[in-house]
């Protein structure tokens, strides 16, 4: 069955990052997947996390720098 997301949900972050889930646990209970938008200042870091559902990272503007347990990736926009 379609369903109709009228738009996202903020969810409450520490700092200065927003984000904005379209499909995810808080806006549709969804939860084998996140759609959401995050914008964040430069600079901005946080420790590794491995969540319980898969999370797709999409760079719109500047660049993401990943550390994992390989190494480093340098993702553009």
């Amino acid at each position: 069955m379609p369903e109709l997301i009228a738009g996202p949900h903020l969810i409450p972050v520490p700092g200065n990052k927003i984000i904005e889930e379209y499909v995810g646990r808080v806006n549709n209970k969804e939860s084998q997947v996140s759609v959401a938008r995050m914008r964040s200042p430069a600079g901005w870091s946080e420790p590794g996390q491995r969540p319980d559902f898969d999370e797709f990272t999409v760079v719109l503007n500047g660049t993401l720098h990943v550390q994992h347990d390989k190494g480093v990736l340098e993702i553009q926009a």
